[in-house]
């Protein structure tokens, strides 16, 4: 099994000085020598270095304290999270699966190989705890693939303890360049190997500044596109909210797609949005089902013992397990299905060659704020008909409808944001505040309507189906709470939509 680690780590230029004295340095009473460590890596990835195009590494390593295999995922700068597995001869199919977006059909195959001597030494406290590893490492890379190539170097590498103060690392840092030690330029070992052998230099790939409106709504397709990659890995691993950001960006483009029909050919965009409705609609099992159990257990555990009339509280539960087990497994065979990974290659196809309208050419203050407007003008007929329509169900859907539109509308206004300023920020705030509003009703309508499930279970099964009830009434107060609002909200916000 893979075990994952974050990792908050410094890497310095070394003009083969050595490391200076650190002792006294935010606390470090000694610096304790560990001797020299040989390490040998050889770092994997694509013919084309996808992986290393998405600041991701992948690394078979031998020598040192944690041999094995080690995909390292960018956090921030100087922080990754890194998933260890034991070491084989090839990819481990845990590592595989977390690169597989990335990867798809290609193959990974060893890029470069890196053998290090590490002169190790470690920071303790006044009681011998670990405050920090530093390092001297001397630096061979190889390059393994085209017409080779080799390089070498020296750096100092400075590692936070596990749970340790990240201020720490300034203060070493401070000593550092006291003593004429630099930052390195490179972000890891790896891309200062490629760029030394031949390979991807840092800072390829760079963008010009989105100009015509067709540039602002590509940018924005691409900045969702990497977040769909982005949260693949995290999704596979379970991290919380991963599954709701990546169904959140599936939603973003497809919306920017019926959004901005004038900049985009629908014909082409349209099967590209269907798929990525499929895909958001998968992503929703996990997802829906989490925010339901987590909303019907905390208004559960507000009740007063007296009222909780039955095993409620463990049938929620186990109903909440049950359903998170099987969506999640459900959810794996999807980021694995020939039909996933189809969709992020027409993604790429897209974005190489974008089906792009006569008005993409045009000025974005004129194209998009069309499109945003067109979108709020849909927006305000949904709301006005949720607010002419009698309490019930007709109300509940007429909301339902004005939350999609509302969201639609959001999403637009963000990508349009850079192009318009001010304007569209607010208005994308606005959209922000009405969305939370009308999705707390609609959760309400799926908390009823679960409850009345359960609560049908429950009688069957001989329990009382008392405090469902009491859930169910808790409910119906919620929502109504939200149709008194709505009217209140809705009015200061066409007070202040200007686009």
């Amino acid at each position: 099994m893979a075990d994952a680690k974050r990792e908050i780590e410094r890497k310095y230029e070394s003009d083969d000085s050595g490391l200076p004295d650190l002792t006294g340095v935010g606390g470090v009473a000694d610096v304790l020598d560990k001797g020299l460590v040989e390490l040998d890596a050889t770092y994997y990835d694509t013919a084309d270095e996808r992986l290393a195009a998405a600041a991701l590494t992948l690394r078979r390593r031998t020598g040192g304290s944690d041999a094995g295999w080690h995909l390292k995922f960018p956090v921030a700068p100087g922080v990754r999270d890194e998933i260890r597995a034991p070491l084989s001869d090839t990819v481990p199919d845990e590592i595989a699966a977390l690169v597989r977006s990335r990867v798809r059909c290609a193959e990974l195959i060893p890029l470069v190989r890196l053998r290090s001597a590490r002169d190790v030494r470690h920071l303790v406290d006044a009681d011998g705890a670990l405050l920090a590893e530093a390092s001297v490492d001397s630096v061979t890379a190889e390059r393994l693939t085209g017409k080779g190539g080799s390089a070498q170097w020296t750096e100092i590498e400075v590692e936070l303890a596990d749970d340790g103060d990240p201020a720490f690392l300034d203060r070493v840092e401070k000593r550092l360049r006291k003593a004429g030690v630099r930052p390195s330029k490179a972000p890891s070992k790896l891309a200062r190997a490629l760029e030394q052998t031949g390979g991807r230099r840092p800072g390829s790939g760079r963008r010009a500044k989105p100009v015509t409106a067709g540039d602002h709504v590509l940018a924005y397709v691409r900045e969702q596109r990497e977040a769909i990659l982005g949260y693949d890995p995290g999704v596979r691993r379970d991290v919380p909210d991963s599954v709701h950001q990546m169904r959140v960006a599936t939603r973003r483009m497809r919306s920017t797609f019926r959004s901005f029909g004038t900049v985009l050919d629908r014909a082409i965009a349209d099967p590209v949005a269907a798929e990525l409705k499929w895909l958001a609609g998968e992503l929703g099992v996990g997802r829906d089902q989490e925010v339901l159990a987590e909303r019907l257990l905390t208004v559960l555990d507000g009740i007063p013992p007296a009222l909780v009339s039955g095993p409620v509280h463990q049938r929620l539960t186990t109903w909440a397990s049950a359903k998170h087990g099987s969506a999640r497994s459900h959810l794996i065979g999807i980021l694995d299905s020939a039909r996933y990974l189809a969709l992020l290659d027409t993604l790429d196809a897209l974005l190489a060659d974008p089906p792009l309208k006569k008005k993409a050419a045009g000025k974005p203050e004129k194209v998009i704020a069309e499109a945003v407007r067109k979108d709020l003008a849909k927006v305000t007929r949904l709301v006005t008909d949720a607010l002419d329509q009698s309490p019930g169900e007709q109300r509940d859907l007429a909301i339902h409808e004005a939350r999609k539109k509302a969201k639609r509308t959001r999403y637009a206004a963000e990508a349009a944001t850079p192009a318009l300023g001010g304007p569209a920020g607010s208005l994308a705030k606005s959209m922000k505040s009405l969305t939370s509003l009308l999705g707390e009703h609609q959760d309400s309508v799926m908390a009823r309507q679960t409850l009345r499930e359960l609560s049908a279970v429950a009688h069957a099964a001989g329990e009382s189906a008392f405090t469902y009830g009491l859930l169910y009434g808790r409910e119906e107060t919620a929502a109504a709470a939200v149709e008194t609002e709505l009217p209140g909200l809705w009015e200061e916000i066409t007070a202040g939509a200007a686009v």
